[in-house]
């Protein structure tokens, strides 16, 4: 017996917005057993959904399950666009044998970029729809995880993925955590050293360390936090009380500065 399409949906719509639901809609509408599970991203972050992509497909990733992404600012043609064209469909799978298909702007693949193995144009429409991810590429996703023939188009430059920008928040979590773009292979600290932390146009001194509570109560640390599997991102975390408050609440996708003190 087949294991059901579990397809993680990843998109921009904002959190409880109806969007979704149009969507999961659709693709039960096309293999009415497959199961969808929706995480929200900020409006045209690509930063995240590139995190988010990359965590789930390399963190206890699930046999035959499909990624399923559209955040699609449309910055790649600033002029007018005919019919709401926008940035194409494309195809990824991964060493592990993970499947993506998304929309390929921004950073959408770029953590992805240096375990991708296929990179491929999907052949869907891309333009006479204002809502793509509904009306187009539901057809596309369930096709692909189905091994329909015909969807899979030319291939594409690995290479034209963006790689991932360094010193970024990536994520911020529900206790104020900043999840970064910087990985601990990158670091030269040694536990314990006092970093300044320049980030929303405010300084402030962390310590770095090799696990979140290496501080007292109501300092900061930067250290490696729960994301990105055996090579973990770094977090900027204040134990007790929240970073993301106290650095005047920046936005994903804002860059910070890490100097020795």
């Amino acid at each position: 017996m087949s294991k059901k399409l579990f397809i993680q949906l990843i998109a921009d719509y904002g959190v409880g917005d109806p969007a979704f639901a149009e969507v999961v809609q659709k693709l039960k509408l096309l293999d009415p057993e497959c199961e969808v599970f929706c995480t929200s991203v900020p409006k045209f972050s690509t930063l995240a959904t590139g995190f988010w992509t990359a965590q789930l497909a390399q963190v206890n990733e699930v046999g035959g399950m499909v990624i399923y992404t559209n955040t699609a600012p449309r910055k790649d043609n600033k002029e007018i666009r005919q019919k709401n064209e926008g940035e194409r469909l494309v195809y990824t799978k991964l060493g592990n044998g993970i499947e993506i298909i998304g929309v390929n702007a921004g950073y959408c693949f770029s953590f992805v970029k240096p375990y991708t193995k296929s990179f491929r144009v999907v052949n869907v429409a891309n333009k006479g729809s204002q809502f793509r991810s509904r009306d187009f590429y539901p057809e596309a996703v369930v096709g692909l995880a189905q091994k329909k023939s015909g969807f899979l188009g030319d291939e594409l430059d690995i290479n034209s993925i963006p790689d991932t920008p360094q010193h970024r928040i990536a994520w911020i979590d529900g206790y104020g955590n900043l999840k970064s773009t910087v990985r601990v292979s990158q670091c030269r600290y040694k536990v314990g050293q006092a970093l300044l932390v320049t980030l929303n146009g405010m300084k402030r001194t962390a310590f770095y360390t090799d696990g979140s509570f290496n501080v007292r109560e109501g300092e900061l640390a930067f250290a490696p936090g729960s994301s990105g599997g055996e090579d973990r991102f770094m977090e900027i975390f204040l134990r007790g009380l929240s970073a993301w408050k106290e650095f005047g609440k920046p936005h994903i996708e804002d860059e910070f500065v890490i100097q020795k003190e």
